[in-house]
């Protein structure tokens, strides 16, 4: 027999219509006990001994995950929490720490400015010290000289007699004098 009858036998005995869906009654009452038997094996076996415990253990084992994923959620809000709050307090802190060093540059400022201004009018009075100690020595050597120049005016008109042309060439030499005496 070819391939190709055999293929033509099989539609033969196919059954049409409804038939092709339905099984035949002994494949059907096969099935229905073949079905029976696993069912009561799964049922009274497997079920209460290997099944069973093994969705139980995944129950508790899931259950444990959350208890465990919110029990990490909670402490790393609390973690959150604790940082949010170091973080503010840094913060405050550094605000703080800014607002003295403010503090502390300004009373410095204030000090160094009260210091310098000490110290100028210190230097200022000790100049004008110096100015009016100088002056009163310039005065000094300078009635010195006057002193001087008169005594020897005074000699010279002693020692002989002037007269009118001697007089006024004998001022004019002494004014000549004192003028050399202030360069």
């Amino acid at each position: 027999m070819t391939l190709f009858e055999l293929v033509i036998l099989a539609a033969e005995e196919e059954p049409e219509g409804i038939d092709l869906v339905l099984p035949e009654m002994k494949e059907l009452y096969a099935g229905i006990i073949a079905f029976g038997i696993v069912f009561s094996f799964v049922r009274f076996f497997a079920w209460p001994r290997m099944i069973k415990p093994a969705l139980e253990r995944r129950q508790e084992a899931i259950v444990g995950q959350l208890r465990e994923a919110e029990n990490v959620k909670s402490e790393a809000e609390s973690l959150l929490a604790d940082y949010q709050a170091q973080v503010a307090g840094v913060k405050d802190e550094a605000n703080q720490i800014i607002d003295e060093a403010r503090t502390t540059a300004d009373s410095m400022k204030a000090e160094i400015v009260a210091r310098a201004e000490s110290e100028a009018a210190t230097v200022l009075e000790k100049a004008q010290a110096d100015i009016t100690a100088e002056r009163s020595r310039a005065a000094a050597a300078l009635q010195g000289d006057v002193a001087n120049l008169s005594l020897d005016m005074a000699e010279k008109v002693v020692v002989g007699s002037i007269d009118r042309e001697a007089q006024a060439a004998l001022v004019e030499r002494y004014l000549d004098e004192l003028g050399g005496l202030n360069k």
